[in-house]
């Protein structure tokens, strides 16, 4: 006699992709814009009634007259906030990145990105970050938006990333879109000599056999990886790219010029994200070198809980591992 699969539960797939017992920090973005708005009056938040599920509340609790509910219309969200950028304020917009990337590209093109204004565009459930499938799976918005000029994307590890990060944002001239990790992020970088910086990559260990390069939760993964590699007497670098465009190609080409295998991370696509930045980088270049892929394939993903998910589409720590071995041989 079988048993029946237990019924997967609503909270399976939205459950946090931090391991358990890992270290983490409760909504650092919404706590780092709340501390950047304290020390700067033109700083406002903006949400398409997304506030709560992209730790957007904590600001609007914070500073209620600095905030602004523009409902189910992404479309205003950023045309509003361009506005209020042309008066001389600091809008971040919060909503889902399906939303920004799929149904408001050309308000955040035309409005936005061609007039250079200061809008900082915060896009939760980038990548596999759900498992609602794709309607809330965003996991080609960084292909979309690499094409469009001006606009600087930052696809942030962690909550140390995420808190240094708002900041320099704020402080940035022109538009900026932001993969958000939302509620409770883990906090990684700080056990590794690192300071996010806008635009530079960072080498967080070095290692003889392999080196890793990737960017937001797959930075973690990768560090993961590597230590357990070690197990196998593999030595793994690990390189941390936190801006994707514009990209820190001298940093990342001067690890990826040597005899180790060469690997990129992402929680995206391996169309148009991380991978094919990296490639291009090294074909420009004229190194010759391979790079292998580690991402989400080209296809809709399925619904389901996020640790099934990302074992089955190779995110998961374990599915790196094997990867990494196996093309070692």
């Amino acid at each position: 006699m079988t048993t029946a699969a237990p019924k997967l539960k609503t909270s399976a797939m939205i459950a946090s992709f931090v391991d358990p017992g890992q270290r983490t920090t409760a909504a650092p973005f919404g706590h780092a814009l709340v501390a950047a708005a304290r020390e700067n009056e033109k700083i406002v938040g903006l949400s398409a009634d997304l506030a709560k599920y992209t730790d957007m509340h904590i600001f609007a609790e914070a500073f209620p007259e600095r905030f602004f509910q523009m409902g189910m219309a992404e479309q205003l969200l950023f045309g509003a906030a361009a506005g209020m950028a042309e008066t001389g304020l600091i809008p971040f917009a919060s909503t889902y990145s399906v939303f920004a990337a799929r149904r408001a590209y050309d308000f955040l093109c035309l409005d936005i990105a061609e007039p250079f204004l200061n809008v900082n565009i915060v896009g939760g459930l980038p990548g596999l970050t759900t498992g609602y499938g794709p309607s809330h799976q965003a996991t080609e918005d960084m292909a979309i938006f690499r094409g469009m000029p001006n606009l600087t994307i930052v696809d942030p590890c962690d909550s140390v990333d995420l808190e240094q990060a708002v900041p320099q944002l704020a402080a940035s001239p022109g538009p900026t879109y932001l993969r958000l990790l939302r509620g409770k992020v883990a906090t990684v970088l700080d056990e590794y000599d690192y300071t996010f910086e806008l635009g530079k990559a960072a080498v967080l260990r070095g290692g003889a056999d392999v080196v890793l390069v990737s960017s937001g939760l797959m930075t973690m993964r990768a560090l993961q990886a590597a230590e357990a590699l070690a197990a196998h007497r593999v030595d793994v670098a690990v390189v941390h790219t936190p801006t994707i465009k514009p990209f820190d190609a001298a940093t990342v080409l001067a690890e990826i010029d040597t005899p180790r295998l060469a690997v990129t991370l992402e929680n995206h696509t391996v169309i148009g994200g991380l991978f094919e930045t990296v490639a291009a980088e090294v074909v420009k270049a004229g190194l010759g070198r391979r790079v292998v892929p580690i991402g989400l394939p080209d296809e809709f993903l399925d619904a389901g809980a996020l640790p099934t998910l990302h074992d089955r589409y190779g995110l998961s720590t374990d599915r790196v591992v094997a990867r990494v071995l196996a093309e070692l041989g």
